[in-house]
């Protein structure tokens, strides 16, 4: 298994989990920053988790925390098992992680961990892509 099937597999290992904020638990509660957390810790890392931010994080602490805590890629390159930053309500202030069919995530408005295709409106949506750190 290559490591980008792994870390997809890792993350759907996290589908159905209900979203909760701040949540950090699979099959208990998560949110996207959860998720990121927790597929890393899966992976074996030791990832700083920040707790005490809004339900809708400031966009700028957001970005700047992952930029410093992930290797920044092109969206060009970005691929399966790469994390994404995204725009809701046109700030940056989502995560979730590329799969081989779109996007996974923690989505509040779907109370849960989904996956599904990345259409236009997600794609638009998309400001940034990032690799877990010694990740190409």
């Amino acid at each position: 298994m290559t490591e980008a099937e792994t870390i997809v597999a890792l993350a759907r290992r996290w589908l159905g989990t209900p979203w909760h904020h701040q949540g950090r638990v699979r099959g208990v509660g998560v949110d996207c920053a959860g998720l990121v957390i927790g597929v890393a810790r899966d992976l074996g890392l030791d990832p700083v988790d920040v707790t005490g931010y809004a339900r809708r994080p400031d966009s700028d602490e957001l970005a700047r925390l992952v930029r410093a805590h992930l290797a920044e890629i092109p969206l060009a390159r970005a691929g399966p098992g790469a994390v994404l930053l995204l725009r809701i309500d046109d700030r940056a202030q989502h995560l979730g992680i590329l799969t081989d069919v779109g996007l996974l995530h923690a989505y509040a408005p779907a109370r849960r961990v989904v996956e599904h295709r990345i259409d236009a409106l997600w794609a638009e949506r998309i400001v940034g892509a990032f690799v877990f750190p010694g990740r190409q």
